[in-house]
């Protein structure tokens, strides 16, 4: 018998045991790198952060790309704003005076 693997302790060929281990490394890295992704997954806080880092590099460039119409959305945004509380103190004032 002119084999080139020569058997292992277990009388499988020693290529064999060499595979084996290559692909327990193999779903061993696959795993870790499973485990990696679901941690930060589940980190809330972070991706939170990465969140509220992507919005404000999304606003800065919008206002770089058009200076006038971000100006312009955040005045009218303002008076939505500042119409709305005039709007709930008159109500509350009609309340108040039946």
């Amino acid at each position: 018998m002119s084999s080139t693997a020569s058997p292992s302790e277990n009388g499988r060929p020693a290529d064999d045991v060499d595979v084996i281990k290559a692909e327990i490394e193999a779903t061993r890295e696959e795993l870790g790198r499973t485990v990696d992704e679901l941690s930060a997954r589940l980190d809330v806080p972070a991706r939170a952060r990465e969140s509220a880092y992507r919005a404000r590099d999304t606003a800065v460039e919008t206002y770089r790309e058009s200076p006038p119409l971000v100006i312009g959305a955040a005045a009218a945004l303002v008076g939505l704003v500042v119409g709305m509380v005039i709007l709930r103190r008159k109500r509350a004032n009609r309340r108040r005076q039946r």
